[in-house]
C-alpha cells in the first residue's frame, strides 16, 4: 500500500473506528420483526423496523423487505406502486416516513444558533427517472426543509447524498418523545408542497417542488438501502454494524416474539386458577417508552398453556397488564381444568402454534 493511500485510509472516519455516526435505527433495512408485506394507509403502520408508510387519497403501495441490493448490502426496502394516480389531489400524499426521538438529536443542537449542518446519504433505484423528493420535518409538523434528488439512470442503484444547514428556529424537542422525521415523498398534492426547495420553511409540508410522481403507472417501483444521517458536509462510508447490535436498538421500540415451530415456549408461568395463567416476561432492552399495545395472530388456538396436568390450547387470545419499558405481565386462557398454583409454560399451540406471535409496540 503506498503511505498516500494508508492516510487516506487512515483519514476515514470508518477506518479510523470512529463508531455511531449514524443516527438512524436500522439504514441497512435488516431488521423487519413484523415481516411479510405492508400496505400502507393513513394509519402510518410501520413496516421494516423504524420505517412507517402513508397514503391518502387515490393510488396505494406495499412495502416489503427486498434482496435486491448494492455491492456490499444484503436487504433494501421497496416500494411496490399497487394502484396508479395520475391526477393528485391537492390534499394527497404517499410516503415513507422515518421519525427519531429527541434524545438521538441532541447533538444536533437543533432550533438553536449553533444548529449543526448533518448530511443524509442512502443508496436508491427506481425504474422511474428524474427528480425525487426527500426532506426533514420537526415533529410538531410546523417547520420543513425539502430537496429534490437525481435518479438518472432506470433501475440501476446510486448512492445520493443531501447536505443541509439545519434548522436554528422552531419546536425540537431532546426528550424520549419524537423531534424529526427523514421523509421520502413519492407523490403529493399540491397542500403539502415546499414554496422553495433547499430551504426552511413553516407549514405542514412533505414533499420539494417539481418532483416527480411515482404513481404514474401501477408497475413503478422504488428500492432504497444505506440510509445514513451524520454531523457534517460530506457523506462518509455507511456505518455498517453487527445485525445484533442493530435488532437491540430496534427492540427499543417495538418487540416481537414469532413462533417458528409448534410447542415453542414463550415464558413460565403459574395458574392462578382453574382458567387462567400468569407469566412475567422481560423484554430483551429497555424499551422507549412502557408498550400499550398488543399485537397476536388473532386466534386463540394457536396459543397453549403447557404443565404436568390440565396442559391444553388456549380459548381466547392472549392479554397483558402491568406493563413497565423492562416487563410485563402476560396472561393465557382455557375454558377450565388447570391446577391452581401449578407451574406452567405459556407457548405456541399443538397443531398451530408456527401461527402464533406476540408483539410490543413503544413506537414515536
Amino acid at each position: 500500500m503506498s503511505r498516500a493511500r494508508e492516510i487516506a485510509d487512515l483519514g476515514s472516519p470508518a477506518a479510523s473506528g470512529l463508531s455511531n455516526r449514524n443516527i438512524v435505527r436500522n439504514g441497512a433495512m435488516e431488521v423487519h420483526q413484523r415481516g411479510g408485506t405492508i400496505t400502507a394507509s393513513t394509519s402510518g403502520p410501520y413496516s421494516l423496523d423504524r420505517l412507517q408508510i402513508w397514503a391518502n387519497g387515490d393510488g396505494g403501495f406495499d412495502v416489503s423487505q427486498s434482496t435486491t441490493a448494492p455491492a456490499g448490502f444484503k436487504n433494501s426496502l421497496k416500494v411496490d406502486v399497487t394502484s396508479a394516480d395520475t391526477s393528485i389531489a391537492s390534499d394527497a400524499y404517499k410516503l415513507l416516513y422515518y421519525r427519531m426521538e429527541g434524545v438521538d438529536t441532541v447533538p444536533l443542537k437543533l432550533g438553536t444558533a449553533n444548529a449543526v449542518t448533518a448530511t443524509i446519504s442512502f443508496y436508491v433505484r427506481s425504474n422511474v427517472t428524474g427528480n425525487h423528493s426527500f426532506g426533514i420535518r420537526n415533529d410538531a409538523a410546523n417547520r420543513a426543509y425539502f430537496a429534490l434528488y437525481n435518479i438518472s439512470v432506470a433501475d440501476t442503484w446510486e448512492r445520493k447524498s443531501i447536505t443541509i444547514p439545519l434548522d436554528t428556529t422552531g419546536t425540537w424537542p431532546t426528550t424520549t418523545a419524537g423531534c424529526l422525521a427523514l421523509i421520502f415523498s413519492f407523490a403529493s398534492g399540491s397542500n403539502f408542497d415546499v414554496t422553495s426547495n433547499n430551504a426552511w420553511e413553516s407549514g405542514n409540508l412533505i414533499q420539494a417542488a417539481n418532483a416527480v410522481n411515482l404513481f404514474s403507472s401501477d408497475s413503478n417501483e422504488w428500492y432504497m438501502t444505506g440510509l445514513q444521517m451524520e454531523i457534517g458536509e460530506v457523506a462518509t462510508p455507511f456505518e455498517h454494524e453487527d445485525v445484533g447490535t442493530t435488532l437491540a436498538k430496534c427492540q427499543r421500540y417495538y418487540f416481537r416474539w414469532n413462533a417458528s415451530a409448534n410447542l415453542e415456549p414463550f415464558c413460565m408461568a403459574f395458574n392462578n386458577g382453574s382458567t387462567v395463567s400468569d407469566g412475567v416476561f422481560s423484554f430483551p432492552v429497555t424499551m422507549r417508552a412502557t408498550p400499550t399495545a398488543l399485537e397476536q395472530s388473532g386466534t386463540a388456538g394457536n396459543y397453549r398453556i403447557g404443565g404436568a396436568a390440565g396442559s391444553g390450547d388456549c380459548s381466547s387470545v392472549p392479554t397483558f397488564s402491568k406493563a413497565t419499558e423492562d416487563t410485563i405481565e402476560i396472561r393465557f386462557t382455557r375454558g377450565s381444568g388447570l391446577t391452581s398454583g401449578q407451574c406452567v409454560r405459556l407457548m405456541s399451540a399443538s397443531s398451530t402454534g408456527a401461527n402464533a406471535f406476540l408483539g410490543w409496540s413503544a413506537e414515536l
